[in-house]
């Protein structure tokens, strides 16, 4: 024995209905965030790069008292470390001059990992050039403020004191930059590793 129940749908009842599904959030907005992250700090690490290099490129100091044959003189280009400071700067200022349309396409397409593959292998390079020239200016700048009695190393900073204040500003920005540029490299890394 088997009963058949016939339910008709009223008229009203059939139309005009839609069942709303809320769309599932963007899993990728945090990656965005990342990005529009990742290129303000590049501008920060151009500033600190490029004011790094400009300040000690016009590190300069004359002493107001010479003698016919002598003439006291500080300048960066005395110092091989300063004259590797300087260039080393430059070339970092110029790569995140550089690197910026590839920060750019970060934020239009945060889901590429191409990109940020890029900037992540070319930050770690100019990382450890940019460290290793602040590091060796920090060096002498050390020497200039304190000496070196075991190798008659003379401070110069008393007689030099505005040559001194400007290299160590160089090299304190300089340090900024390098650690931009390691925030920059472990910013790149999280957003690549997780999906």
């Amino acid at each position: 024995m088997s009963t058949n129940i016939d339910i008709q749908e009223s008229s009203k009842d059939s139309k005009g209905k839609a069942v709303l599904v809320a769309a599932p959030a963007r899993a990728g907005g945090w990656k965005k965030g990342i990005a529009i992250i990742d290129f303000i700090l590049r501008l920060g690490a151009v500033a600190a790069a490029l004011g790094a290099a400009a300040s000690m490129g016009m590190s300069d100091q004359t002493l107001p008292f010479f003698t016919q044959f002598f003439q006291f003189e500080a300048s960066y280009d005395s110092f091989t470390a300063f004259q590797f400071f300087v260039i080393t700067m430059a070339i970092v200022a110029g790569y995140l001059v550089l690197s910026l349309p590839f920060s750019i396409v970060a934020i239009i397409r945060p889901h590429a990992t191409g990109p940020r593959l890029f900037l992540i292998i070319l930050d770690t390079v100019f990382l450890t050039l940019a460290a290793a020239s602040a590091s060796a200016a920090a060096s002498i700048v050390y020497l200039a403020h304190n000496g070196n009695q075991d190798t008659n190393w003379l401070a110069i900073c008393n007689q030099f004191g505005d040559f001194c204040a400007q290299t160590s500003g160089a090299v304190v920005s300089s340090f900024i930059a390098v650690v931009v540029l390691v925030l920059l490299v472990v910013m790149s890394a999280l957003a690549i590793g997780k999906h």
